[in-house]
């Protein structure tokens, strides 16, 4: 069971107070839920509400099957209203005391009977949840003993079918949250046998809905069918001589049928801070016009316009301004000096011509 954030708080007190540390067994445990560059699967926390009819308990144990073992049902009944203040801070609390990112809260009562709500957290608080009411509902147990079940740990091909998948904003993140739910581990190659269930999910608008309202202003209400099946994998008949298998599928449950009831989605800021990675996932840009050379070196080439060197202006300092008066200085000294010189000469040939000075 993981430590909530006043446990955590309350440890390193102690620890800066000059108490005994924790001991080595709590340490090590602390330092395996830090945050890490691979997180594992998420895990799912499936509790019960205030009233929780046997068909609805049912169903989320069958969520519990098909998403063992990421999965941790709480039996006991909880006084939790999802989308009140208070309800929100108990599922935050809970959540991060089974160390859980998602969850899930069945409950019914007269003015929402069979009531499910899904969610999931991020950083100890609620991101996003949705509220869902089951209007069919078809479990693991109604197929019989003889149907196949998924083995555990496997992971789901998952098919979503309707445009109201790319045109509605709000089953598009459904469709993000149904993704979160039933991926399980993240993984870089799969196996073959490896995948053993297929998960099709169909949305469309209520027609009696439709058909009712259609001159009204109200939106109509979006139906989710939700169907499982088990991927038997054998040989092409078509071609006997392949050993690409084949797969067959078979009805294994669970089914329901789910409307969209009520949503709280996630703020634009905090979407966006829980979508950011860190430094070590994200892709390095390729290095251009870079080079290494026998020795190790690296060569860069730069790749610039032609410069007028002729029209730039470079900056001046004091001692360059000082440099060009004395320069200046001396040149007009060596004119006038010249000067003087002719005047004298000019004025000795004017005496020696006309016998007397100018």
């Amino acid at each position: 069971m993981a430590p909530t954030e006043a446990q955590l708080k309350a440890s390193k007190a102690k620890i800066l107070a000059g108490g005994k540390p924790a001991k080595a067994r709590t340490q090590r445990y602390l330092k395996s839920i830090e945050p890490q560059l691979k997180e594992r699967a998420k895990s799912t926390l499936l509790l019960k509400g205030i009233k929780c009819s046997q068909a609805m308990g049912n169903l989320i144990k069958d969520m519990r099957a098909m998403q063992a073992p990421n999965a941790k049902l709480l039996t006991k009944k909880n006084q939790i209203v999802a989308f009140d203040m208070d309800g929100q801070k108990s599922l935050e609390f809970l959540t991060t005391k089974n160390d859980c990112a998602l969850f899930a809260l069945a409950s019914t009562n007269k003015k929402r009977p069979n009531n499910l709500v899904m969610g999931r957290t991020f950083d100890h608080q609620l991101l996003d949840m949705v509220e869902l009411g089951i209007l069919r509902y078809k479990g693991i147990h109604d197929y019989g003993g003889s149907v196949p079940k998924k083995r555990m740990g496997s992971k789901p091909l998952m098919l979503f079918l309707g445009d109201l998948w790319q045109r509605d904003s709000n089953c598009q993140k459904m469709q993000n949250l149904l993704i979160d739910f039933y991926r399980g581990d993240v993984v870089d190659k799969l196996v073959v046998s490896g995948i053993d269930h297929l998960l099709m999910f169909v949305a469309s608008h209520d027609p009696a809905v439709t058909t009712s309202n259609s001159s009204s202003s109200t939106p109509p209400r979006v139906i989710i069918h939700q169907h499982t099946y088990f991927c038997k994998l054998k040989k092409d008949p078509n071609d006997p001589t392949s050993k690409v298998p084949v797969p067959f599928l078979v009805p294994c449950g669970p089914d329901f049928t789910m409307q969209i009831r009520r949503a709280q989605f996630a703020e634009p800021d905090l979407w966006k801070q829980s979508l950011k990675q860190p430094q070590g996932l994200q892709k390095k840009k390729k290095a251009k016009n870079h080079s290494t050379n026998l020795f190790g070196e690296v060569i860069g080439r730069l790749h610039l316009e032609k410069q007028e060197v002729d029209k730039m202006g470079g900056r001046k300092s004091k001692a360059l301004k000082r440099a060009e008066k004395a320069a200046a200085e001396e040149e007009r000294e060596a004119i006038e000096a010249e000067l003087g010189k002719e005047e004298q000469d000019l004025k000795q040939e004017f005496k020696q011509t006309f016998g007397f000075e100018s």
